[in-house]
């Protein structure tokens, strides 16, 4: 299976109407051909960004259903007036993940995104396996994926809160605990965050 992460720059002041149409087209009948993941906008970070995340089998079934669903009513949906930039990531799911999350989970999603050494994805899979279960007995654990296509190393995971001050308290009492960040963990090269709210169309919510 892969991911697409597609994140879309939006004009300022437009989010609501980047709602309402994406709303209609996607109940158009885009998500008879494949399965939407979850879509968010920035809250903090970059502003006015738009993550989507679409699953597919591989990568011939998107190349299929993008092909199936260009041009069917209200798809592509008419948002290109809106948007100033746009990008796509391709990314492979941990082993862990639980492919079937849905539902209400949030308000609040965080996207983290490290860059690792080469040859240290592995290492990260393994220490993750070893800790993650009882890492999300204590907030909802969305997911964690890496990357093969385009920039290399990278691994992303989501996390979603009930509220901020959960998300401080609960990152704070891992550490204090010594349960996350696992211990045999590598350290990352890079690391980078934001903070996602969902739209109101989004599965995961």
């Amino acid at each position: 299976m892969i991911y697409e992460f597609r994140t879309y720059d939006l004009k300022p002041r437009t989010l609501g109407q980047y709602d309402a149409t994406l709303k209609k087209s996607l109940s158009a009948g885009r998500l008879e051909h494949s399965r939407l993941f979850g879509y968010w906008y920035s809250e903090f970070g970059l502003l006015n960004q738009a993550l989507h995340i679409w699953p597919y089998d591989d990568l011939q079934q998107r190349t299929e259903v993008r092909e199936e669903v260009n041009g069917i009513d209200f798809w592509p949906p008419a948002t290109a007036d809106l948007l100033t930039a746009q990008n796509t990531e391709i990314y492979f799911p941990a082993p862990f993940n639980d492919e079937a999350i849905t539902g209400d989970h949030g308000p609040y999603y965080e996207l983290r995104t490290y860059t690792y050494a080469t040859g240290d994805t592995p290492k990260v899979i393994d220490a993750w396996s070893k800790a993650i279960q009882e890492r999300r007995k204590h907030s909802a654990f969305i997911g964690a994926w890496f990357s093969e296509l385009g920039d290399l190393n990278k691994w992303a995971h989501m996390w979603a809160y009930q509220s901020l001050d959960e998300r401080t308290k609960v990152r704070s009492d891992m550490i204090a605990r010594k349960i996350w960040p696992p211990a045999d963990n590598p350290v990352p090269i890079t690391q980078a965050n934001k903070l996602f709210m969902p739209f109101s169309f989004s599965p995961l919510s």
